[in-house]
């Protein structure tokens, strides 16, 4: 079975905010941008919501309200879709090509390959194995983390400190060519946030 990525540049803060704003304007955007998003994944976990799962409207309207959150935690992957739908309008898409699809432990394997290239600030486990901010609850799927702007500056110092060091050994680390792409894309995003203060990325594995 395989995974997806899904990664958004965006003002970190900023959209913390969102969550418990009781903005209901910002609701009804939402709701609109996704209207037919909202009515077809309702069909594909009707079998959830029948059992008592919140529908996705309601699932948006909990987040943007700062709850009330369903106890069940069987239910709270709806809450992590409404979170990752604020996010994709409010943000960015990222270009995921080297993530999506993947399967097995690849996630980990370009970790690794970030820290061959000196890189430990930022981990695409984060994405993986992380939380969503409070108070929303933490599901499996989607899981769901962030690189803030002060992880990805000291991230890309320690990609280019690790790369002078290479250049004056003249002995560059060695990687496998889909590794060394992914790892580039990695650090694109990377740039793209650091160039706009108070940017990060939020990332869904789905």
């Amino acid at each position: 079975m395989s995974s997806s990525l899904s990664v958004y540049l965006l003002d970190v803060a900023a959209t913390h905010a969102l969550i418990g704003s009781r903005d209901d304007d910002f609701l009804t955007a939402v709701r609109g941008g996704f209207a037919d998003d909202l009515v077809r994944d309702d069909e594909y976990h009707r079998h959830e919501i029948e059992k008592g799962a919140p529908t996705a409207a309601e699932a948006l309207h909990a987040v943007v309200h700062g709850g009330p959150f369903s106890e069940d935690r069987d239910h709270a992957f709806q809450y992590g879709y409404a979170y990752r739908r604020l996010c994709e309008l409010s943000g960015s898409f990222l270009p995921n090509d080297c993530f999506t699809p993947h399967r097995g432990d690849w996630l980990s394997t370009v970790d690794q390959g970030l820290r061959t290239m000196g890189v430990t600030a930022v981990s695409l486990d984060a994405f993986d194995h992380g939380a969503p901010p409070a108070p929303l609850p933490c599901a499996h799927t989607p899981g769901c983390g962030q690189w803030g702007p002060e992880a990805i500056t000291e991230g890309l110092r320690q990609f280019e400190a690790t790369r002078r060091a290479a250049d004056e050994s003249g002995s560059a680390p060695s990687l496998e060519p889909e590794v060394v792409e992914a790892v580039t894309q990695c650090l694109d995003w990377m740039r793209r946030a650091e160039a706009r203060p108070g940017h990060g990325i939020i990332g869904f594995r789905s």
